[in-house]
């Protein structure tokens, strides 16, 4: 699906984006690579490592839709994952925030719908289900953008999904590196909000692979949800620095005791597959979709009425060993 295609990344430059980067070199033959993002600096950087013939690096900033314009020129797929993404940032510039995961992500689907990109999928958030704070509520705004959007391509191709998955292991953000660097510094305690605190746990190769399997199984308007293992947040401390002391610290501003992927009031529009949920658009499309059978002809069956895929009530569960193992990978 991906040789002779021309792919664009938006905030290409993370974690995801390198990865995602590295992926599509080293499995299929594609025309084109973008990396769209506004840091020149990471950018520089990322060429040294990636210097193949077919990576194009392109500055610029989601905000701007003439700079989009000019980038999405001849693209048949782009991935989004362009955000601002710190909490406490976002608490204190809610309109920094708004300009980029709202304005952004709106100016991403009208660019693609009048370049004709063929597949656009946006990269979502646990936080965006049931928001507390104002990042979750921007995601959540970007969510109903990108699923609202397969409605207004009228005749032309372009088709809008999204992907939802929780923490990935390792990737700058994430609480592993902040235990990691406090064990290597020998500090006399690992600090946890809340005792009763759980996640959901993702490696950095399973998010880009999953967002690689739902841009060929999409049909537009779904959002993706991985099946993926819960752990303790004392479980992963333990797991990390056995023996060291635990410091419960409280839960911060805008911090949940546990992830949902969906909630109970959306089960009625969640369908299960064999390794992953999607939840079905709210709205009525002018064109009629299937979703019990995917583009890859997977088929599924409707979640239980009342379900809720939270990361306290999961039924599977990762243990300490697993973690490292997935820290490893």
């Amino acid at each position: 699906m991906f040789n002779d295609k021309s792919i664009l990344i938006t905030g290409g430059t993370g974690s995801f984006g390198k990865q995602l980067v590295k992926s599509l070199l080293n499995r299929y033959q594609p025309r084109k690579i973008i990396v769209y993002s506004r840091d020149e600096l990471k950018q520089y950087e990322m060429a040294q490592e990636f210097n193949s013939p077919v990576m194009r690096y392109f500055i610029g900033d989601v905000r701007d839709r003439d700079r989009l314009r000019l980038a999405f020129r001849d693209v048949d797929f782009v991935i989004h994952a362009a955000a601002l993404k710190q909490i406490p940032a976002a608490e204190y510039n809610p309109m920094e925030c708004i300009k980029t995961n709202i304005h952004g992500a709106n100016n991403v689907i009208d660019v693609a719908i009048e370049q004709e990109v063929e597949k656009v999928i946006a990269l979502s958030t646990d936080k965006a289900v049931n928001p507390i704070n104002l990042y979750g509520a921007t995601k959540l705004a970007a969510d109903k953008l990108f699923v609202a959007a397969n409605n207004i391509v009228g005749e032309r191709k372009t088709r809008f999904s999204v992907v939802r998955y929780g923490n990935v292991v390792g990737s700058r953000g994430s609480v592993v590196p902040l235990f990691q660097k406090l064990i290597r510094e020998k500090a006399p305690e690992i600090p946890v909000t809340d005792p009763r605190m759980t996640r959901f746990w993702i490696t950095l190769q399973q998010a880009v692979d999953l967002v690689l399997k739902s841009l060929q199984r999409m049909q537009g308007g779904e959002i993706y949800i991985p099946k993926l293992p819960s752990m303790k947040m004392t479980d992963l401390a333990e797991a990390l620095a056995p023996g060291v002391p635990i410091k419960i610290v409280g839960i911060r501003p805008g911090e949940k005791l546990h992830e949902a992927m969906f909630s109970a009031e959306s089960s009625h529009l969640a369908i299960e597959f064999d390794d992953h949920y999607i939840i079905k658009p709210t709205i009525q499309y002018t064109h009629t979709v299937d979703y019990t059978c995917n583009a890859l002809g997977e088929k599924g069956i409707p979640a239980p009425e009342g379900f809720e895929y939270s990361s306290d009530t999961n039924i599977e569960w990762l243990t300490g060993f697993q973690l490292l193992d997935m820290l490893k990978q």
